[in-house]
């Protein structure tokens, strides 16, 4: 797969800020702490985006119109941030954009100089993303797993990323001992009561930033896909309301987590404070639709990297 490339990246980041100030009437103070960066930086990229023929009467660039989309979003759900991509008819389920997209923010997090706690879940797309990322090395972060890695027949969870990071960002990382589901409520216990998974716990709790995954539940949705829940209990499931999941957490149309014996088997740790946590969903396409509307209605993320097509629907 071909890594996003520097120029490419640093041309985004300058429509970025060219946007921000230009458009959206930001200061370079204000521009530096939403990208994460020094206000050199930013005064850097303002100008880079004049040299480069980005700024004219309005943003030259396809980043553009995905800026004002991402604004609209922000504004109508009360989100931290949001990443708009272009959305490409033909890609259909491919995560070429939003994999770029997820790098580049996962990237900006982890080039920060003072030490922070990075959550990341599971999931398809949040892989590819991963699989973009430089090697980097940031030895005074964390990285921990909000998920189990054990697949039900005992083997590694094949979308688990932490050990994908592990390829390219030297960091202390810390996976979840564990089975994405356990058999029981009471077998959750008594696996959290163990000193090695609760301090793993008790570190995805202070997370800073976390990165998931949004799950679109059906007999062909990664619950059911990846050998989690049976179609019986899937189908259950969405006669019950369910529409969405995050972390194997199920969630219904207004993003409230189901009362029901699944939620009680899940054995990921539970999604960090969004008071306090930078909580990220990553998701694309016609299929993840209502259960990415359903996350960020409930707040269950706070953040959102998506495309054009389901930013139009999230504000119909």
């Amino acid at each position: 797969m071909v890594k996003r490339s520097e120029t490419s990246g640093r041309l985004d980041d300058a429509a970025r800020a060219g946007w921000l100030y230009y458009v959206a009437g930001r200061t370079q103070d204000e521009i530096a702490s939403s990208m994460g960066i020094s206000r050199q930086s930013a005064q850097r990229l303002v100008s880079l985006a004049v040299a480069e023929r980005l700024i004219k009467v309005r943003l030259d660039h396809p980043i553009a119109a995905c800026l004002e989309l991402a604004n609209a979003v922000r504004e109508k759900y009360g989100l931290r941030q949001v990443d708009i991509v272009p959305s490409d008819p033909g890609a259909g389920a491919a995560t070429v954009g939003i994999a770029e997209a997820a790098a580049a923010e996962i990237e900006r997090w982890l080039k920060k100089t003072d030490p922070i706690v990075l959550a990341v879940g599971t999931g398809r797309t949040l892989k590819a993303a991963v699989d973009q990322l430089p090697a980097i090395e940031c030895i005074n972060h964390r990285i921990v797993s909000l998920t189990g890695n054990i697949a039900p027949d005992g083997s590694a969870a094949y979308y688990n990323v932490i050990f994908s990071m592990a390829d390219a960002v030297k960091a202390r990382h810390f996976p979840m001992p564990l089975p994405v589901l356990v058999t029981s409520a009471e077998e959750r216990e008594t696996l959290h009561a163990q000193q090695l998974v609760r301090s793993t716990l008790d570190m995805s709790a202070q997370a800073d930033v976390t990165f998931v995954g949004i799950g679109e539940l059906g007999i062909d949705g990664p619950l059911c896909v990846d050998g989690f829940l049976e179609k019986g209990e899937m189908m259950e499931l969405m006669d019950n309301g369910a529409v969405g999941e995050i972390c194997g957490w199920i969630f219904d149309s207004e993003g409230r987590l189901l009362d029901n014996p699944i939620n009680e088997r899940v054995a990921s740790a539970p999604l960090p404070s969004r008071d306090t946590s930078v909580v990220i969903g990553i998701g694309k396409g016609k299929r993840k639709m209502k259960a990415i509307k359903a996350a960020v209605t409930g707040h269950q993320i706070n953040g959102l990297i998506t495309d054009e097509e389901v930013a139009e629907y999230l504000l119909t």
